[in-house]
């Protein structure tokens, strides 16, 4: 695959010191974000704020990400972590209810309902996920990218084999939002942490449900911030939750979202089709690349490319101001818009010797 010329304008938004291949660990902050963060931290130092942030800068972030995942922005809930929002809908699930997840699936997605102690979990290969969704599965729980090795989920036949057998489906888009495309409104929940590929800073993620799915979710977190009527909820119990998704906002971290306004906004000046030519090219790139040297990296088309049992070399690629990560012994690199050929090329310098 032939690798694209991203604008300069997009480019220039970044300014990495080290060859940076680890968005899947973390995204690197555009300038207008880090910007945007250092003007609110100002703000609150001087005390001319009348408060921590803005909503406005929330709820932009919001329909930034609803436009993403293609859906309506009142059918997306903010908050501050994954596992918190797989946490309410594990809360949503009848004890004995069976979930099946991938043989391992990152921690967030699959601990809330295991620690419950009540449900009855199942694991099984990606490859053989949705053969294995029946009768008894009430919910399919799985990333759209794994976290550990790149492997792409074969979405269509996972919906399909939900649909078929009346369970629902929770997507992890935390790996794969802002290069994959998403199309959050084919799953009854969605949940994506802003950090990794979106380029926001930590503590903004975004959670998505159907209007049918939304009515089983408890609303565990409720407070003044999800109600109807923001303002006139300070005081007692909320009267009224929101009718839409915002209903299971969790308080916001504001620093994290006056960051994710300005991110979100470049992802979209730069479109997800030209970002996933860019970031697969990259990594085709780098797999011939380690095919070269005699190693034998994860098949497919993916951002993510993973090594097994190369993950011992990433101090020695550290050293050499080279930042990949070790996950469950594979060498993970990751590729995003403030890469180039000249990355890739760098690291399988450092790994030919």
């Amino acid at each position: 695959m032939q690798t694209i010329t991203l604008s300069q304008a997009a480019v220039a938004e970044f300014a990495p010191e080290t060859t940076y291949l680890n968005t899947s660990s973390c995204g690197l902050l555009p300038r207008r974000a880090a910007e945007a963060v250092k003007a609110l931290v100002d703000e609150n130092a001087a005390g001319t704020r009348g408060g921590a942030g803005s909503f406005d800068a929330v709820d932009a972030a919001r329909a930034a990400f609803a436009r993403l995942a293609g859906v309506r922005p009142d059918r997306v809930a903010t908050g501050g972590s994954v596992a918190v929002h797989v946490g309410l809908v594990a809360a949503s699930l009848k004890p004995g209810t069976e979930v099946l997840a991938p043989e391992g699936e990152f921690s967030s997605v699959v601990s809330p309902f295991a620690l419950r102690g009540d449900l009855r979990m199942r694991y099984v290969p990606l490859d053989g996920l949705a053969d294995a969704v029946g009768p008894e599965t009430g919910l399919v729980a799985f990333s759209a990218v794994q976290s550990a090795d790149g492997r792409v989920a074969d979405l269509g036949a996972i919906r399909s084999a939900a649909a078929a057998h009346g369970a629902r489906t929770l997507l992890d888009a935390s790996q794969s939002a802002g290069w994959f495309p998403l199309d959050a409104g084919a799953y009854d929940y969605t949940v994506t942490g802003g950090f990794k590929f979106l380029l926001c800073p930590r503590g903004a993620s975004f959670l998505t449900m159907t209007e049918e799915s939304q009515a089983a979710l408890p609303p565990l977190h409720a407070g003044w911030v999800s109600a109807e009527d923001r303002w006139n909820s300070t005081y007692g119990p909320v009267e009224r939750l929101a009718s839409t998704a915002r209903a299971f906002d969790e308080p916001p971290a504001f620093l994290a979202y006056h960051g994710a306004e300005h991110s979100l906004g470049l992802l979209a000046e730069i479109g997800a089709d030209a970002l996933y030519a860019h970031a697969t090219g990259l990594a085709d790139r780098f797999r011939g690349g380690l095919a070269e040297l005699g190693h034998a990296p994860v098949p497919g088309t993916s951002a993510i490319v993973a090594v097994p049992g190369l993950g011992v070399r990433t101090a020695e690629l550290a050293n050499a101001g080279i930042m990949v990560s070790d996950r469950a012994g594979n060498l993970r690199a990751s590729f995003h818009l403030y890469n180039s050929e000249a990355d890739v090329d760098r690291v399988l310098d450092v790994l030919g010797g």
